[in-house]
Parts: structure tokens; sequence; C-alpha cells
């Protein structure tokens, strides 16, 4: 998952008002339970930002491997994410939550005594995996508790706090785990906390009633997964193999067939992961699109402010994680805001004022030299991008569920999240390929030049696409010359 605040995955099909906890529990017990797994599913994805100058270090990974510690969680977590959704509803939330603790908890311990990079990429995926199950589960313990809407709405908060606060908090914690222990740290981290949920879980909360016996796309889910991973594997591998070359024409050329696999399936099976009547919803397809920007945004900037820090100027993980604290906060902060706003401005003009406050940010942080003043070339271009992306997230939910029949509600948030995870992948793949050809073929200058001016290109780049989300959003206001229909403040 990105960083930042994320609209809530929830489950496929409309919230269900059965109990899953036991007649002795409390509500806020759930509601414990349910923000801590979010948690922890947020922290990590940014406390292994920090660490990764360590882990190249201690495992010999290469730039492309570096990248992969990121890519590898992203891939299946957002690939799985839909089917461990519906899992939860036809084999009951509580197996569903607890065998995603289960396996992200061993994959995070497997991660952590991790002697070499192929062993540490393979934990990272499977740590996807364990977050696809966890994220939408631990939603739908909230949803399926709380029948009271108020009471639903105050734990859908907290929910949503906590998500948010994660990124926070994985940027200090990261540096502090890697600076006092080793970079090992942040992935045992995650033991302790899954076995006290896994502990907890058991104690708290009943087992839910499984829901009508119908089949699971498991092939739809490999497959685009497959194609997701085969596709950022051919791009991230074309600055040192080039494009010409066998395995980088074999992965693209396979990433297709996939993806036209995976169409013809969706189009035969009784049940499908993405049904196609779901597209059928122009709003819905534009407002994924955006998303997929959006997740592209924010994680492949915190990846290159991470590595600039600490591979080129020498930051310790603790200073680096300090130093990027105030983006997440504005990221937290503005969500808020944009609740506030939406009444006045409504969902599409807030949408493109946000992507153009984020382009700003990033081509302001594009000019960031060999040896940057902080406040001028980090914390100013940061602060702008961080408003633009917190304005972009609550409107482009808004507009993927706006007109969307009730029944396909929890579809189409997953696709959402489905779409900013995958998003960041194939984002985070694209820039970091710009930037490591800008360095290659730039000569006459200093290594730490070279790269730098890669970064330069990357993220002037990365501005593009935000303006390009813009440009898609003034699509939207074509269709919608209100700026979309006005929307109650809802957790984002």
């Amino acid at each position: 998952m990105s960083a930042g605040p994320s609209a809530p995955p929830a489950s496929v099909g409309p919230p269900v008002a059965d109990s899953v906890r036991r007649p002795h529990v409390s509500l806020a017990a759930v509601v414990a339970i349910a923000c801590t797994a979010q948690f922890m599913v947020v922290l990590d994805t940014t406390i292994v930002n920090v660490a990764l100058p360590d882990m190249r270090r201690a495992l010999g990974l290469s730039v492309a491997d570096q990248q992969w510690v990121i890519t590898a969680y992203l891939v299946t977590f957002g690939g799985f994410l839909l089917l461990a959704a519906r899992a939860g509803d036809l084999l009951g939330r509580r197996l569903i939550f607890q065998l995603g603790l289960i396996v992200f908890s061993l994959a995070s311990l497997a991660g952590g005594l991790a002697q070499n990079g192929e062993t540490l990429l393979a934990a990272r995926a499977v740590q996807g995996l364990g977050a696809a199950a966890l994220a939408p589960a631990s939603l739908s313990l909230i949803t399926a508790s709380h029948t009271d809407p108020d009471e639903r709405t105050r734990a859908l908060s907290r929910w949503s706090a906590a998500a948010s606060s994660a990124g926070a908090a994985g940027m200090v914690l990261g540096g502090v785990l890697t600076d006092a222990l080793s970079w090992r740290w942040v992935l045992f981290v995650n033991v302790p906390i899954g076995v006290g949920l896994l502990l907890a879980s058991v104690r708290l909360l009943a087992p839910s009633h499984p829901g009508p016996r119908r089949r699971l796309d498991y092939p739809g889910a490999v497959i685009v997964t497959a194609a997701t991973a085969a596709l950022v594997f051919g791009i991230s591998r074309a600055t040192q193999s080039g494009w010409g070359s066998v395995e980088v024409i074999a992965a693209l050329v396979g990433a297709a067939v996939l993806l036209v696999l995976f169409t013809l399936i969706e189009v035969r099976v009784a049940e499908p992961l993405i049904p196609p009547s779901i597209y059928r919803h122009p709003t819905l397809r534009i407002a994924n699109l955006i998303t997929a920007v959006l997740g592209a945004l924010m994680t492949s900037t915190i990846f290159f402010l991470s590595v600039y820090q600490q591979q080129l100027l020498g930051y310790s993980p603790l200073r680096t994680g300090l130093s990027l604290i105030p983006w997440t906060l504005v990221l937290v902060a503005g969500t808020f805001a944009a609740r506030r706003l939406m009444p006045l401005l409504r969902p599409v003009p807030l949408l493109v004022v946000g992507s153009l406050f984020t382009a700003a940010g990033l081509a302001w942080l594009a000019w960031v030299p060999d040896r940057p003043a902080y406040l001028v070339h980090v914390l100013g271009p940061t602060l702008v991008a961080g408003v633009g992306m917190s304005l972009v997230v609550l409107p482009v939910t808004v507009l993927a569920t706006s007109g969307v029949a009730p029944t396909e509600a929890g579809l189409a948030s997953g696709l959402l999240n489905m779409g900013r995870q995958i998003g960041g992948a194939l984002g985070l793949a694209v820039l970091v390929t710009v930037a490591a050809t800008v360095t290659a073929h730039t000569h006459g200058r200093s290594a730490v030049a070279a790269t730098v001016h890669g970064y330069h290109v990357a993220l002037l780049a990365a501005a593009a696409l935000s303006l390009v989300a813009a440009a898609t959003g003034l699509l939207l206001l074509r269709r919608h010359p209100s700026g979309g229909e006005r929307h109650p403040a809802s957790p984002a």
C-alpha cells in the first residue's frame, strides 16, 4: 500500500450486519484489533524504504533489486486484494483475517532472516499476499460488527487514522530500528504484533458465518499478478540489459499475453474477479486511472527521497525518516481538510487543484542540487506536493463510488485500492528506469552529479504524470459540468 491515507478496501458486496465478536467482547476491542492490523500493513510500505540502503549493502542488492523490495510487496498486495476480499465474504472474515496474520508474520520473519536478495524479495512478495488478506478483512470486522451508522462512521474514522498515522510512524520507526539494531528489525517488528493480533482474534472474535458457496477466481488473481510482475520486471531490466534484449522482450510479451488471457478468463468464468459490467461506469474508469497515477507518485517520491538522502548525502536512516515526517503529516492533515473543502469546490475541481499542486511540488523537487538546503530543496517542495496529493485522495474515492449500485460498492472500492498498489509498482519501475537510463547516458559529470541528474529527469516525469491526472480530471468535468455530486464527509 503506498504511503499516506487510502480509501478503505471494502469487501466485495454490501456490509453484512452479523456480529464478529463474542458476546462478552466490546466493540472497542474489535476496532482495536482491526486498526492495529491495518496499521501494520501500511507501516510496512514506509518502514522498509528507510532501510533500503542498508539492505542493499548487506545483501549485495542491485539498483533494480532495491526497487523490487518495494515492488514485490505492492504487486502481490494489489493482485490478490479482490480475491482476498471476496474470500472473506464467502469463507468467513475471521478465518481470512487469521490466515493473513499467519502469512504476513511468517513472511516478515523469513525476510528478517534472509541471507541473500532472492530470499528477501520472495519474503516481501509473500508479505504482500498476507497484506491483501488483512486489509479488506480488517475493514470487514468493523462493518460487520457496527450496525449503527454513527458508530460505524466513528470506527471507520479510527481505522483510516490508523492507516494514515502508520505512514509517518514507519519513517521514524524504520530509522530508529535500522540505526539502533539493524535493517532486519524493520521486518522482525511485525512478528510480535502479528502473534499478539492472532491470539487476540482467537480469544475475542467469534467465527463469522461463511457466505453462500461460490467459486473463487483463483486463476484470474494469479494471472493478473503474474502479468503485472512480468511487466514491471521487463521495464526494470531494460536499463541493465537494453530494451532489445531477449529477457526484456520476453517479459513484455509475456505480460501482454497474460493480460489477454486474464481478459478471456474474466469474460468466461462464472464468478469473475473483476466483473466486466463494473467498467460500464465511465467515472469509475477515469477515477481508477487517476488513483493509479497517485499511487505511482506517492511510492516513487518516498523511494527517491530515501535513497537520495542516504546513498548520496550520507544521511543516517533516522535522519532520513525524520526529514520525511512533515510530508506524511501533511498527507494526513490535507485529507481531513479535503472533507471540508468538498462541499465548497465539489470533487472534480478539487481533484484538478490537487493534481496541479502535486505537479508544482514535484517540479520544484526536481531541481534539488547535489548539496541541498533542507528547508528550500526538500521540505518546501515535499509540503507542496503533499498538500496536492492529499487533496486528490477523497475526491477520487467519491467519484469512483458515486453512481455505483450498492451491490457493487465494495467491488468499486477494492478496484480503487488494487489500482493504487499496482500503479505504485508500475510507476516506481518506470521512474526508476528513467532515472537509471539518464544517469547512464550522462557524461562529463561526477557519479553523484550524474545520479542526481537522473533523479531530476525522473521527478520531472512524475510532475508530468500529475499534469496528466489534472487533464484527466478535466475529462470528468466535461461529463459532470457541475463538478460532481455533493458528497457528505466520510472517512477517506
